[in-house]
């Protein structure tokens, strides 16, 4: 048994306790967060890239602006001499930029966030840089670089061709998002696909050789057969370049577009991209 204490009596004080030589750890998440730390990861990949892919070579950007514009050249006047005048206007260069730009963009997305993990590998194996942060950086980069090609040669070609047409920004400004929203999708998709299967890579650009012919960039979906139409329907990028040029030609209707089947098709690939790179990114980054 305890001996009770005597009335009176001081009862023992506890023994203080020893403070701690280094404060606790915090737990994740608490504390002083470091402010936009990703969007300094995602501006120091974009950085990255642009003195890797331009910097090195000469000539840097200017080749951004020189390759569609020769691309654009050579159409125009390759076309003027077997037919007299474009299926739009009367302005060869004009018709095939307001068809080849959009594509260009949706190009340059897609193939560039198809390769984002790949680029960014060494990156990716610090805690800081995620492979989402990959992937937006190639999307924000390219798609800037894009709208500015684009801003830079139709202004271009407006003021050579003396042409007094009467723009419709929003329309050809949806088709340009559009474009970069469903280079992203596609972009995602085959990131993901040509990272599990090697091969997957090689089959999508013998399986999209023929999409330069079968997106509208050359002729418009009016002057098709109607078997051509319904099946070239289901193809999201001759919904834009037929968006893209209703901007630039107030008579042209393209009562054929149907945004929302551009954007849902895009969404969709995107959503299950992001859901099959985020289940797989590890396996793709250890191979």
């Amino acid at each position: 048994m305890t001996r009770p204490t005597p009335a009176g009596a001081d009862a023992p004080s506890p023994a203080p306790a020893l403070s701690p030589a280094f404060p606790p750890a915090q737990p994740p998440g608490s504390g002083r967060a470091r402010s936009f730390a990703a969007l300094r990861t995602i501006a120091a990949l974009m950085l990255r890239e642009m003195s890797t892919r331009y910097g090195r070579t000469p000539g840097g950007y200017l080749w951004a602006v020189l390759e569609p514009l020769a691309a654009i050249l050579f159409l125009a006047i390759g076309f003027s001499l077997v037919i007299r005048n474009p299926s739009l206007g009367t302005s060869f260069l004009l018709f095939y930029a307001t068809g080849f730009l959009p594509f260009n963009l949706y190009q340059s997305v897609s193939t560039t966030v198809a390769r984002a993990l790949s680029f960014s590998r060494p990156l990716l194996r610090y805690p800081a840089v995620t492979w989402i942060d990959a992937l937006l950086a190639r999307f924000l980069l390219n798609s800037l670089t894009g709208i500015l090609v684009t801003l830079l040669l139709t202004g271009a070609v407006l003021a050579v061709i003396d042409s007094r047409a009467v723009l419709d920004l929003p329309p050809a400004v949806l088709a340009m998002f559009l474009a970069m929203i469903l280079g992203l999708g596609v972009g995602t998709m085959n990131c993901v696909l040509s990272g599990l299967f090697p091969l997957w890579e090689v089959a999508w650009s013998i399986f999209t050789r023929p999409l330069f012919i079968a997106s509208g960039i050359l002729f418009i979906y009016e002057d098709l057969p109607p078997l051509a139409q319904d099946i070239l329907w289901y193809n999201p990028l001759i919904h834009i370049s037929g968006l893209m040029r209703t901007g630039f030609y107030p008579t042209y209707s393209a009562s054929y577009v149907s945004v929302p089947f551009v954007l849902l098709s895009s969404l969709g690939l995107l959503a299950l991209g992001l859901v099959l790179t985020g289940r797989y990114h590890r396996d793709i980054l250890n191979r």
